[in-house]
C-alpha cells in the first residue's frame, strides 16, 4: 500500500489550497483517514480525521478553516484549507488507519504518504 499526497505549494495568508491523498493497494474510504502536519523543528501533529461513516474531527487550530472529505468512490481523501495562516506552514501527511475510525494517535495509522509541503507567506 502506498499513499500519495499532493496539492501543496506556496501561497499568501488568506489563500486556500486543497490537498489530495490517493492510495494504491487500498481503498482509502474503507478505513479511517487522517491528515497530520509537521512544521520545521516541531513534532508531527494531528490536523483532521475522517472515519468510515463520514464523521470528522479537527484540531482546534484549524477547525472552521479546514475541511476533510472524500470522494464518492472512496478513492481519494481531501483536505480543503481556507484562510491559510503563516502558522499553517508545514509538511502535510495523509495516513490510513488500521481501523474504520480516525485517531489523533499516529500509531493507529498503518500507512503514510511522504507528505506535501505547504508554505504560507505573510
Amino acid at each position: 500500500v502506498q499513499l500519495q499526497a499532493s496539492g501543496g505549494g506556496l501561497v499568501q495568508a488568506g489563500d486556500s489550497l486543497r490537498l489530495t491523498c490517493v492510495a494504491s493497494g487500498r481503498t482509502l474510504g474503507d478505513y479511517g483517514a487522517g491528515w497530520f502536519r509537521q512544521a520545521p523543528g516541531e513534532e508531527r501533529e494531528f490536523v483532521a480525521g475522517l472515519d468510515w461513516s463520514g464523521g470528522t474531527s479537527y484540531a482546534d487550530s484549524v477547525r472552521d478553516r479546514f475541511t476533510i472529505s472524500r470522494d464518492d468512490a472512496k478513492i481519494a481523501v481531501y483536505l480543503q484549507m481556507n484562510n491559510l495562516k503563516p502558522e499553517d506552514t508545514a509538511r502535510y501527511f495523509c495516513a490510513s488507519s488500521r481501523t474504520l475510525g480516525w485517531s489523533r494517535v499516529e500509531t493507529e495509522y498503518t500507512h503514510w504518504g511522504r507528505g506535501t509541503l505547504v508554505t504560507v507567506s505573510s
